[in-house]
């Protein structure tokens, strides 16, 4: 005859094993899936920025062209602080005519 004891022990031993079995399994299984993830993340961020890389050289590329193209047109190289100067002094004669405009009306 097999003592109970004995048997409860056997019992409850291979109980463990199959359980830790079973954990090590699902942990490594998990640990595969998150490593699947951080891969594919890392992936897609990086062609996200060769996008948005791509898209930042097509519009400079864009607006570079338009530069010159207008330049061409023009005849002359387009100067931005030039181009800025003027600007603002047109504002500044409007305000003035604005201002004049307003005293005349008073």
């Amino acid at each position: 005859m097999t003592n109970p004891l004995v048997n409860a022990f056997f019992i409850g031993r291979a109980l463990a094993e199959g359980i830790n079995e079973q954990v090590e399994a699902t942990v490594s299984s998990v640990l595969s899936e998150v490593g699947k993830f951080d891969a594919e993340q890392r992936e897609n961020l990086r062609n996200f920025t060769e996008q948005v890389q791509a898209r930042a050289q097509q519009d400079a590329s864009q607006t570079k062209t338009s530069t010159t193209g207008s330049n061409s047109a023009s005849g002359s190289p387009v100067d931005l602080q030039e181009t800025i100067d003027d600007l603002r002094a047109e504002i500044a004669q409007l305000r003035a005519t604005l201002q004049a405009h307003r005293n005349q009306n008073d």
